[in-house]
């Protein structure tokens, strides 16, 4: 595999996203997921006049100004690789998407990209904080769907998602969104199940190497992990989790929305109850979800309030 199939162009806005980085954390500290969605749905003159127009064109002459063969090398140097829209092994699903990442920095087997099918692949996301219970359908579900035969997506981060890997790779494959570089294990107490899934899966990320975490980059990734799949499912979150980003994106992008039923008197059943109010299926293990995805409840399920996009 070649360290850059992404082309300089593309590859310069995750560059870009690096630098500006401090300045979108600044901007959008205090709004909704939402708007920093509406940022990175803008090019690169824009976003940075958005978010640092005293620097902007500074900003932009430092990306500018980087060889294309620095590019290679921070990606070998990091063990990684990356793709663009005008590469093959950049996922379909996400060239549809607003605000489409304009490269993916990966690391990790390709082949999981190769024929990689939306409809296919299944993002399941919850609380840092998970219960027992939902600990243990979370890993059962990342399990059984692998098993099956679907490419199982999820955030790395503490509880629910940490769990959907450890699933997942006990039954096939996985793939892990980041919102720092891909390159780097975060949380750092995970570094194990980083390292698991980059030689068995996948590790996808928007930005640059060595890029730290931001509060930002943590929506903005959700926007990735739905798009990726044809169906996001919640396990638990509270009312406000960064969870529900994660399934409001896969709703604006006409894909299917799950979750798993919780006790009304558990604030962690919250988010995912509230989602099956609003028409989301319900999860109560794989064959579900299955149904939903390659049986006739996708195709006629009077769950839904409003019919999914179609994809071309």
């Amino acid at each position: 595999m070649s360290h850059s199939r992404a082309c300089p162009t593309c590859l310069r806005r995750s560059w870009l996203l690096s630098l500006a980085a401090p300045y979108i954390e600044r901007t959008v500290a205090h709004a909704s997921a939402s708007s920093g969605f509406e940022l990175l749905r803008l090019r690169n003159e824009a976003l940075v006049e958005a978010v640092a127009p005293r620097v902007a064109s500074t900003l932009l002459a430092r990306i500018e100004a980087i060889p294309e063969q620095r590019f290679t090398e921070e990606l070998e140097a990091a063990g990684c690789w990356a793709t663009c829209p005008h590469d093959r092994f950049y996922p379909e699903s996400l060239r549809e998407v607003p605000g489409t990442p304009s490269a993916l920095i990966a690391r990790g087997d390709a082949a999981v990209l190769v024929d990689f099918d939306w409809s296919e692949a299944a993002t399941i996301v919850g609380a840092r904080r998970g219960s027992a219970y939902g600990r243990e359908v979370a890993r059962a579900l990342g399990r059984d769907l692998a098993a099956a035969g679907l490419t199982v997506i999820s955030g790395l981060a503490f509880g629910i998602d940490s769990c959907v890997h450890r699933g997942a790779l006990e039954g096939g494959r996985t793939i892990a969104v980041l919102g720092c570089g891909a390159d780097i294990a975060y949380p750092a107490a995970h570094r194990g199940l980083w390292r698991q899934i980059a030689e068995r899966g996948l590790v996808l990320s928007e930005l640059a190497p060595g890029t730290a975490p931001w509060r930002w980059t943590f929506p903005a990734r959700s926007r990735i992990m739905a798009g990726l799949a044809g169906i996001t499912i919640v396990v638990e979150a509270a009312e406000r989790s960064g969870a529900l980003d994660t399934a409001d994106f896969a709703h604006r992008f006409g894909n299917e929305r799950g979750a798993v039923p919780g006790p009304t008197t558990s604030r962690l059943s919250v988010g995912p109850n509230n989602l099956l109010a609003d028409h989301a299926h319900v999860v109560r293990s794989a064959e579900d979800v299955l149904d939903v995805l390659r049986g006739s409840g996708h195709a006629a399920d009077d769950q839904a309030a409003d019919p999914p996009t179609e994809r071309p």
